[in-house]
């Protein structure tokens, strides 16, 4: 059997929920006349399936596969430049000429390694037959087999550091073939792509290895979000984002686990393969991450202004909103999801058909609890 004071306390519960629901049911009734005198003003509820969105700054960067520098091969003027930044251009497209002493002599060494190969290719074809004849040792045909090795060794390791100088396979044929040499290289993209820095000017003289020109393939792109700590629990792979003011989307493909001591927030990493015509590396975006609603009920946005608090004692902790009706305003339960700037979303029991009072909402909320007199 309950005690007396334990049972007085559930009466007393029962009548607080039953003036709750009375209150979130009954209709506020205003005349024509007092809805213009107050300033009541009404806006349609908007269904919301990303109600539970969370929205985060963000940095748009290019993946690192898809950027290349374009260096000086070796020290020399570039005198010449041929394209600038903000181009496109393809694959294999000349973008700039460097004229440099140090290729002369790289060449002229490549050709008297191949001359050494080729007079020793000779001396072993000699030595081969003269060697089948019995004519000479064992010894001497070894040493020409050697001997040769080393030369087509040599003439490899020459071959080799033009190509590391800048010069196409084609134009090392060419020096073989003609013995002309050239004095300068024409630096080529290496990859599709646009043009986003020019890092040196034609008359610059430039050492080994000095960058000239970044490159990089503007599709697809990354963005990339801190995200607070008490934001990752609700971050997934494979979630769906959106650019705000921008037709971009994207999905979340990375969440490094490692956390910035500094602010507290980790890396969330978003590919984003459709509307990036829009975005350029280095951009700073707002970025919504679409979440599934917690519970079963239809989200909805409205602006901040139409939510109304109840906290007079026997009503306390209630959120509600005003709904017109024919027969006047009705206050209806709401649960709050999230605020973003001036608009919150909520979940309740809504058409997504209804008006929601969003001025005047303190005259209506005084009316229902019997402040300000009668109509």
């Amino acid at each position: 059997m309950l005690m007396p004071s334990k049972y007085l306390m559930l009466i007393l519960s029962l009548v607080c929920v039953s003036l709750n629901i009375a209150n979130a049911g009954q209709v506020v009734r205003i005349t024509p006349a007092q809805i213009k005198t107050l300033g009541i003003e009404t806006s349609p509820i908007q269904a919301n399936a990303n109600a539970n969105s969370q929205r985060l700054p963000g940095e748009i960067v290019v993946p690192v596969d898809q950027a290349r520098i374009i260096s000086a091969p070796q020290s020399g003027l570039i005198d010449q430049m041929l394209v600038a930044t903000g181009q496109h251009v393809k694959q294999g497209q000349a973008l700039a000429h460097l004229s440099s002493p140090d290729l002369v002599a790289l060449q002229r060494d490549h050709l008297q390694a191949l001359s050494q190969q080729r007079l020793s290719q000779n001396s072993l074809n000699r030595d081969t037959e003269l060697y089948k004849d019995g004519i000479i040792a064992e010894r001497r045909y070894l040493t020409s087999e050697s001997n040769h090795a080393e030369v087509n060794a040599l003439l490899a390791e020459r071959r080799q550091a033009l190509k590391l100088s800048g010069m196409s396979p084609q134009a090392i044929k060419s020096l073989e073939t003609s013995g002309s040499y050239t004095n300068g290289i024409t630096l080529a993209a290496p990859i599709d792509g646009m043009v986003l820095e020019q890092l040196v000017t034609a008359g610059q003289r430039v050492d080994s290895a000095m960058p000239i020109y970044r490159i990089a393939k503007l599709s697809p792109l990354w963005l990339e979000i801190h995200a607070p700590t008490q934001a990752l629990s609700s971050i997934q792979l494979g979630m769906k984002v959106n650019i705000l003011n921008s037709a971009a989307t994207g999905k979340v493909i990375a969440i490094v686990p490692n956390v910035n001591k500094l602010d507290q927030t980790a890396l969330v990493r978003v590919a984003i393969n459709n509307g990036t015509a829009a975005l350029a590396p280095g951009q700073l975006v707002e970025a919504e991450i679409a979440q599934p609603v917690s519970n079963k009920s239809t989200s909805f946005s409205l602006a901040k202004s139409a939510i109304v608090q109840i906290n007079d004692g026997k009503n306390a902790n209630q959120t509600l909103v005003f709904v017109q009706t024919k027969e006047g305003f009705e206050p209806r339960a709401v649960k709050v999801l999230n605020n973003t700037g001036a608009q919150t979303f909520i979940s309740g029991d809504f058409a997504g058909t209804e008006r929601i009072v969003t001025s005047g909402t303190a005259a209506l909320k005084a009316k229902m609890q019997g402040i300000g007199g009668g109509e």
